[in-house]
């Protein structure tokens, strides 16, 4: 883990993209962190928030004509339009195509979510921080295939300076304002009871 303490610098629209890696159908069935229901809900809700604010999304797949199948449908109802990437390699970042993608956006956040969470979403994470980039993870958009992965991912992250939170949190960090014209669908694309309370206590401010 880094000694260095920096000034807190926050995400925001301008400054922050959204990685998706690898939430395909067969690595779903997998997952024993959280159910299946409870997590497509979260990468969903991580996307369309994300879109709201504007962020660049890059989605990858791996080998989804041979191993882990497609993108789950949801997701890709959620992001009409976007390219999804398919590659081979382990780590998102060391392919070519989603390197150029990540780089594209010309971002020095990086938001990554995936499955598994100790190697889709760590995996260009801990790369990104290397590259010079500020690294935050969804753990929660993010699912892996047992207790003991899930606990090393999240240690290995930690040791090497990745930030560590949850999808509702870095989406509220970028909204920022309450104020803010998009937050009402900011809320509404969490799609959280808290959030949902939000909404209802504005609408009710506004008769």
């Amino acid at each position: 883990m880094t000694d260095t303490i920096r000034p807190y610098e926050p995400l925001t629209s301008e400054n922050a993209a959204l990685g998706l890696v690898d939430h395909q159908l067969g690595l779903m069935t997998g997952v024993r962190d959280y159910s299946t229901g409870e997590l497509k809900h979260n990468v969903v809700a991580l996307a369309k928030a994300a879109k709201v604010l504007k962020l660049p999304i890059v989605v990858t797949t791996t080998a989804r004509n041979s191993m882990w199948g497609p993108t789950f449908p949801e997701l890709v109802e959620a992001l009409p339009g976007v390219q999804i990437i398919d590659r081979s390699s382990v780590n998102a970042f060391d392919d070519p195509a989603v390197a150029r993608a990540i780089e594209a956006t010309g971002r020095k956040k990086l938001i990554f979510a995936g499955i598994s969470l100790e190697v889709c979403a760590a995996f260009p994470a801990i790369t990104a921080i290397g590259k010079g980039y500020d690294a935050y993870v969804a753990v929660d958009a993010s699912g892996t295939f047992s207790e003991t992965k899930r606990e090393a991912g999240l240690l290995r992250m930690l040791q090497a300076g990745v930030i560590l939170s949850d999808y509702a949190t870095l989406m509220v960090e970028i909204l920022k304002d309450n104020g803010r014209p998009e937050a009402g669908a900011v809320y509404e694309a969490l799609d959280m009871p808290w959030a949902k309370l939000v909404g209802q206590i504005a609408q009710s401010r506004a008769r």
